[in-house]
């Protein structure tokens, strides 16, 4: 699922998942918290997480979880009940996702996803262009 129905969603309705593992493990200044990875507002890190998280906030996303795993990312999505949820991460945890998604009831959120280029749990990488413009579709 992918552009064509995320872009009559506004993005006041939509969310983005990330997992932690986009960051650089060695250097990276966030810290692990309840509701997910939280960055620090001064990071100069250059990360896929930062740029981003950056970005659907300016945008005008009604939130963004950095996850370890899927059972956050769950519950955040069923705590701020989006419309529409963009999910990165890696073909597995999507699958899980997509799933579990499915089952919160009669009208789950529209979900796009962006599969990591890299995976392994550990300095992954995502296509940064792609995930982009998997955020800024259908917003002018």
């Amino acid at each position: 699922m992918g552009e064509a129905g995320l872009a009559g969603i506004p993005p006041a309705e939509r969310v983005l998942l990330l997992p932690h593992c986009l960051r650089p493990s060695q250097t990276c200044p966030g810290r692990s918290s309840r509701d997910g990875f939280q960055c620090p507002e001064d990071c100069g890190e250059r990360c896929g997480i930062r740029s981003l998280r950056t970005e659907a906030l300016r945008l005008g996303y009604k939130g963004v979880c950095v996850a370890p795993g899927g059972a956050l990312a769950l519950r955040f999505v069923r705590e701020v009940r989006p419309r529409a949820v963009v999910a990165i991460a890696c073909a597995k945890e999507l699958r899980e996702g997509e799933e579990a998604l499915a089952d919160l009831g009669p009208a789950p959120p529209f979900v796009a996803v962006v599969p990591l280029s890299r995976d392994g749990c550990v300095d992954t990488e995502v296509n940064l262009d792609a995930a982009l413009a998997l955020l800024r579709a259908g917003i002018p």
